[in-house]
């Protein structure tokens, strides 16, 4: 069910208060920000829990966060995705149906609804975003209580991606690890390495002791314990793949000859047909069954 950890920041009404959820078997972080004087909060990235052997999907993950809402009293405005995940499915609908909250993800969404409807032959999606509550561009804000959540856009990861500026405290997914791990791939449908470098520039233009919690933690050798919070300054002393002494070519290379030996993740497929639907299953077939595609690319011969 994952592990919950706990931030309260204490520099008055810039610094959000925070609580984290580390799910072992995705990696993925979910992080819940609020502002404690209103008791309103958002969710970034959630998780479902599925079962790829199986097919068994289930909302413990989820359920965890929902938990701590009702415990700290919180009432949910926002739903926020980083990016459309290919490790883990989002738990992005079941948390807007339990709490009433509204979803937003970046607006280049629809070039991947674009990509992967006629993929997966999702003749339900509408591929202009509107499985999403919001639809959001750089420089867009969004009230949260008292603070007030800036989007930045962050792309390279992803073309969607978005880091999301809460007072004092950054939230950007997977443009960023911690320091010892680096930086996210950039194979995916419409990643830039070029882009990511820009955005890593942008997220390490903030001032030095802006908090910045990452969206996955992949625990590299030598370190036996999960963590998601760095500040600007040790980014940018000592990211291996992006401190301030790396010029763009160089990074450039090093990620382009990196992913060219990545593995797709595990749940990629799964994952993509349900996060583009904004956290939606399929559509059931008239005897009631839901089913997610894995379309054959055939060698066979070849």
């Amino acid at each position: 069910m994952g592990e919950l950890r706990v931030y309260s920041g204490g520099k008055a009404a810039m610094t959000p208060q925070a609580r984290t959820f580390f799910d072992p078997a995705t990696s993925t972080v979910t992080h819940l920000v609020f502002d404690p004087a209103k008791g309103v909060g958002a969710i970034i990235d959630p998780v479902l829990d599925f079962d790829l052997k199986s097919g068994r999907l289930a909302s413990h993950s989820a359920d965890l966060v929902l938990d701590e809402v009702t415990k700290l009293g919180l009432s949910i405005a926002w739903i926020l995705e980083t990016h459309p995940h290919a490790d883990h499915l989002t738990a992005a609908g079941y948390l807007r149906d339990k709490t009433g909250a509204k979803t937003a993800i970046g607006a280049r969404i629809v070039d991947i609804q674009k990509h992967f409807k006629p993929m997966f032959e999702a003749d339900d999606l509408a591929g202009d975003g509107r499985e999403f509550d919001r639809l959001l561009s750089d420089g867009d804000r969004l009230p949260l209580g008292e603070l007030t959540i800036e989007v930045m856009a962050t792309p390279g990861h992803t073309p969607v991606c978005m880091t999301y500026l809460v007072g004092d405290t950054a939230f950007m997914g997977d443009t960023l690890f911690m320091p010892d791990y680096g930086s996210a791939r950039c194979d995916f449908v419409g990643g830039d390495a070029a882009a990511l470098y820009g955005s890593i520039r942008r997220i390490m233009s903030l001032p030095d002791d802006t908090r910045l919690f990452t969206g996955h933690d992949y625990r590299p050798a030598g370190r036996d314990h999960a963590a998601w919070e760095s500040t600007v300054a040790e980014q940018k002393a000592h990211n291996i793949h992006a401190h301030v002494g790396v010029r763009e070519e160089a990074f450039v290379a090093m990620r382009n000859g990196r992913d060219a030996n990545l593995e797709p993740p595990a749940l990629m497929l799964p994952a993509l047909q349900v996060n583009i639907r904004g956290g939606a299953l399929p559509p059931a077939t008239a005897a009631g069954h839901v089913f997610l595609k894995i379309p054959v690319r055939s060698t066979l011969g070849a």
